[in-house]
């Protein structure tokens, strides 16, 4: 008798319908085959299924069971099939007596004793099912509140096969999952660090405002202990709140990797994530033999940070320009070609030296300059904001906290991002996404901004690709200001922060 499933594979993060189909013939000699590009954990699933039907009380036939997986030129990972398989084998065996797994998308892996566990991808699946049109899913316990933020789709939490068969038999009824509001989640989220808990560093601060304003990249330069770090874990605090879209946008990459925190729905805060000065260019990037995104697509929506930039290796961060430029990586095999998103923030921190100290003379000053040549000039070129970080005086230190907040910084920034929304005409697009031509027609120039940036490219050699990232802080600086155009004085900031191109 032949059976069919419904469930999926993800291809990269997105979700692609798998048809899951399990013909089982008595009078033939007792053999299962697993057909359609399954990988060696696909492949195993045949006795995780067999151990926990025969534990849950159910018959397994010994037949000649063949289980294909559509479509067949697709390759299938992972113990997600477990349990679409082992309705199908129930199914053709007629333990299961209804049709209604017909309008359901199934998806988990089996314990030998029969009970469900968690697997990735779900919320993958619940966007897939809600634009097949299907009632909903059937999901491991653990996964069900992450589907739950799909509208639209009933959840049904699965904790056991034996439930699952009886909810398809109709013998009980297995409670949908509430829906969640989306929203009202995002709204509750609190900023962790605050910047008044940084002592000093005003214009640190004020350059991480303008960061923030228009999603511009920034590498901040100082000694060692001056609150560099500190400053890159508090700017996700002064970012506006993650929208519907972008929460399951970025979601649906954790998904897609399993790491979704258990029991959460959603990723409500903007990511924020931190290799290590030894990860390889396939984890910061992604990459391996079936592509993963890797840490610019998991800081989808957030933050980059970097910290002792000109310790990664060359290779490694030369790999960085194509998604700061283009907001996506493309990984080739040969096979497929799969895109991830990575339209994150990149916040670098580096010390003057390797030792960490500010440069005191001409010896020090050598090593600052080797130090610095480890980072090449097209990566700087594409990082729109270079601060100096000082050490922080012993009586700032010692007073009491008293600087700008990360609330007050924040509804700068929310202002600044509010007249970038009207004037894009309702889109979210950050000044620092803006091109060329769009700068020419959004970014007007009083005859002294013009003057002073004429004359900047001239002293300080800067590229045609400098020159935009001048303009595009600038109009940023401008709609902190909330002025129309940009002026000398905002002109005059811009240039400011082309900190490193005044020694290339």
């Amino acid at each position: 008798m032949l059976a069919q499933v419904h469930s999926f594979l993800l291809q990269g993060i997105d979700a692609i319908a798998c048809e899951v189909e399990v013909d089982v013939v008595h009078d033939a000699m007792p053999r299962t085959f697993i057909v359609g590009l399954p990988d060696a954990a696909v492949k195993e699933s045949v006795e995780r299924v067999r151990s926990a039907v025969t534990n849950t009380g159910y018959p397994f036939a010994l037949a000649r069971t063949v289980i294909n997986l559509a479509p067949a030129d697709k390759r299938k990972e992972g113990p997600v099939y477990d349990l679409p398989i082992a309705i199908g084998i129930l199914l053709s065996e007629g333990v299961i007596q209804t049709e209604r797994h017909k309008n359901l998308m199934f998806a988990g892996e089996l314990a030998l004793d029969g009970r469900v566990r968690p697997v990735a991808g779900i919320i993958n699946l619940a966007l897939l099912c809600k634009e097949l049109g299907m009632e909903g899913v059937v999901v491991p316990a653990d996964n069900a509140h992450e589907a739950a933020a799909v509208d639209g789709i009933e959840v049904y939490p699965a904790d056991s096969l034996a439930s699952v068969v009886s909810f398809l038999n109709g013998q009980h009824e297995i409670t949908p999952v509430a829906t969640i509001d989306v929203d009202e989640t995002l709204r509750n989220e609190t900023p962790g660090i605050d910047f008044a808990d940084i002592r000093g560093q005003e214009a640190v601060k004020r350059a991480m405002a303008v960061a923030a304003a228009g999603g511009h990249n920034i590498m901040m330069i100082g000694p060692a202990g001056t609150g560099k770090t500190m400053a890159a874990r508090a700017l996700p605090g002064i970012l506006p709140p993650l929208s519907r879209d972008e929460a399951l946008q970025v979601t649906r990459i954790y998904s897609a990797v399993g790491q979704v925190p258990r029991g959460r729905s959603l990723i409500t805060a903007r990511p924020v994530r931190t290799p290590h000065h030894t990860a390889s260019s396939a984890a910061v990037i992604g990459g391996g033999t079936v592509p993963r995104p890797g840490e610019v697509s998991l800081a989808h929506h957030g933050v980059l940070f970097l910290d002792e930039m000109p310790e990664f290796p060359r290779p490694v961060l030369e790999t960085l320009r194509q998604p700061l430029e283009d907001g996506h990586v493309t990984i080739a095999r040969a096979h497929s070609s799969i895109r991830f998103p990575a339209q994150f923030m990149l916040v670098a921190a580096l010390n003057p030296t390797q030792q960490g100290s500010k440069p005191t003379d001409a010896q020090s000053q050598k090593q600052m300059d080797r130090y610095l040549s480890k980072l090449s000039g097209p990566l700087i070129d594409r990082i729109d904001i270079h601060v100096e970080v000082p050490p922080v005086p012993y009586k700032q230190l010692t007073g009491q906290p008293n600087g700008t907040s990360s609330a007050t910084i924040r509804e700068q920034v929310l202002q600044a991002r509010a007249i970038q929304y009207q004037r894009n005409g309702g889109a979210l697009k950050r000044n620092a996404l803006l091109s060329g031509r769009e700068l020419d027609k959004h970014a007007p120039m009083d005859d002294g901004a013009k003057d002073l940036i004429k004359q900047a490219m001239s002293e300080l050699n800067l590229s045609a690709r400098a020159y935009d990232k001048i303009r595009r802080v600038a109009r940023t600086l401008a709609d902190l200001d909330a002025s129309a155009g940009i002026t000398m004085q905002h002109a005059a900031e811009a240039i400011s922060y082309r900190l490193l191109d005044r020694g290339r």
